[in-house]
């Protein structure tokens, strides 16, 4: 598939526009001019938020992010930050992960890492460590080895709000896919759009350092992690986003856009993908009673819970496996690899869970809120 988000400007005039809105125009985060980055839908949990406290103001101040973004399980795993910013994203997981843990930030924008690295000792000691277990690089998301980041070397990658300021996103996903161990995931929150965005907005230089106007069209999401070899994506959450700026409004026209939240994980190519039985064991900090894993699957405690091939694999394959006990499925035709739990769920458009009223929408539901939406 063709790179469909190419525009009339190169990807470095891209590049260098958005390193200059970030780098010299945003000083704060009070000078963003819209609401586009707003916190997920999801309620920040009480470790991630004791870690997040013991974090230094200005890193803090510096945050441009869609909510602060943290997968769950990830202690003693090596984490990647696509465009870290000051840091804020990659200290909270330094503080998880812990000493036998490592995180890895990288930016191509000189001011903000120059914010990050300021405070690295402070946080090793502040976390009690003996040496630091992150480290900060400068270079491109899309040419992760012109950066010296090695094949199948992390476990998890994540990017907070970033990938829409890429001028190339397969190249994001393609590097992130070759980082990536098997098993391994990709957790990003990132702004979508409900269409394709047209070459006029694109052009726009405080639209695209808004993160609006480089946005995915969230079909173009699936195309691509189809193409490049990852599953298909998983709907974390969403939340519908609010311009909160008349001029900007009035540019957008019709367009809208919602900050979601996916799973993407990088499997063996001889995986089987039969569905089994899995019991949770209530043992992911802060999951303790249930691990929302995704918008279908909730898995509660010591709960037998059905699952299609693509999830077992997921689950069996990736860091997770440790979390769950797993038995065959008798009698099902997804023993045998044919029984799959229907896709519309899983690769469920972002605006779908955020357009729900309060979040009220059962699974049934979905397709008509998204069509509500739309129309």
């Amino acid at each position: 598939m063709a790179d469909t988000f190419g525009s009339k400007q190169t990807d470095v005039a891209v590049r260098d526009d958005v390193k200059d809105y970030y780098g010299k125009i945003l000083k704060k985060t009070a000078d963003l001019k819209s609401k586009a980055c707003v916190p997920g839908a999801k309620p920040t949990r009480g470790y991630i938020r004791k870690a997040l406290d013991e974090l230094h103001p200005e890193v803090i101040a510096r945050y441009y992010g869609c909510g602060l973004l943290v997968p769950e399980c990830v202690a003693g795993c090596r984490v990647l930050d696509l465009g870290c910013g000051s840091g804020s994203d990659c200290y909270v997981l330094s503080r998880l992960v812990g000493q036998s843990g490592h995180v890895t930030g990288i930016d191509m924008t000189e001011e903000q890492l120059e914010v990050a690295r300021k405070y690295m000792d402070y946080h090793t000691q502040r976390f009690g460590y003996k040496k630091p277990n992150v480290d900060f690089v400068q270079g491109y998301i899309e040419t992760l080895r012109e950066a010296g980041v090695e094949e199948a070397s992390y476990d998890i990658i994540i990017s907070n709000c970033v990938v829409n300021l890429s001028p190339d996103k397969a190249s994001v996903l393609r590097e992130a896919y070759r980082v990536l161990k098997n098993g391994g995931e990709l957790y990003f929150s990132d702004v979508y759009s409900n269409a394709r965005i047209s070459e006029s907005l694109r052009a726009d230089k405080v639209l695209w350092g808004e993160c609006l106007s480089g946005a995915l069209w969230w079909e173009d999401l699936m195309r691509l992690a189809e193409e490049i070899g990852f599953t298909v994506p998983r709907l974390v959450s969403a939340n519908i986003i609010s311009i909160g700026n008349e001029q900007l409004e009035k540019i957008l026209g019709d367009y809208k856009f919602a900050s979601a939240t996916y799973r993407l994980f990088k499997l063996s190519k001889n995986s089987e993908k039969k569905g089994c039985l899995v019991m949770y064991d209530g043992n992911i900090m802060g999951s303790e009673e249930k691990f929302e894993f995704d918008a279908k699957y909730t898995f509660k405690v010591n709960e037998v819970v059905e699952v299609d091939g693509d999830t077992a694999e997921i689950l069996k394959s990736s860091r997770f496996a440790e979390e769950f006990t797993f038995q065959p499925q008798p009698g099902c035709r997804a023993a045998s690899g044919t029984c799959r739990a229907e896709p519309e769920f899983i690769i469920a458009k972002p605006v779908l869970q955020a357009a729900q009223q309060a979040q009220t929408c059962k699974a049934r539901q979905l397709s008509h809120c998204l069509a509500q939406w739309l129309h």
